[in-house]
């Protein structure tokens, strides 16, 4: 019997820095403004993205207390067909194998069945989740920090 708690894991702004990637964007002159306005649709703007501060490390922690069947639970863009291998190779170059077969690429993460769901928005079916949200990081609709302001917040619920 599996006694561990499904823990899904969201990409952009919760594993990834996506923020910082707009930030540059945004100052970036050679970029039309239809890709300021929807940088998301860029071609391989997931491909490098910089690692949240202690995201790598926290969910090496979090797989390593053996309390929890990990998995990624990230939307890609529609638009950007690129952006769902582009997703995949990133988790595998900064997790390894930790999350082989186990990403889930979804627009309904309300239709996903975990315990607990991390993730920095309530769109594409995150407000609807039916474990438990954890509201992370910084929110840039509202300009203010989520419940759960960074990793050592996470560990310290989830430890």
């Amino acid at each position: 019997m599996n006694l561990m708690k499904t823990l899904l894991i969201d990409m952009d702004g919760v594993l990834a820095d996506f923020g910082k990637k707009v930030n540059e964007i945004d100052l970036d002159d050679t970029i039309s403004m239809h890709f300021k306005k929807s940088p998301d649709e860029i071609e391989g703007v997931f491909r490098d993205l910089e690692p949240l501060k202690n995201a790598v490390k926290s969910v090496i922690k979090l797989y390593e207390s053996g309390k929890y069947d990990l998995f990624i639970a990230t939307t890609a863009p529609w638009n950007n067909p690129s952006s769902f291998s582009d997703k995949r190779i990133w988790i595998e170059e900064h997790f390894g194998e930790i999350f082989k077969k186990k990403m889930f690429i979804t627009h309904r993460k309300d239709l996903l069945i975990g315990d607990y769901l991390i993730d920095d928005r309530l769109a594409n079916g995150a407000k609807d989740f039916k474990g438990e949200l954890i509201h992370f990081g910084w929110n840039y609709e509202t300009l203010s920090w989520n419940e759960y302001k960074d990793w050592e917040c996470v560990l310290n619920k989830l430890l």
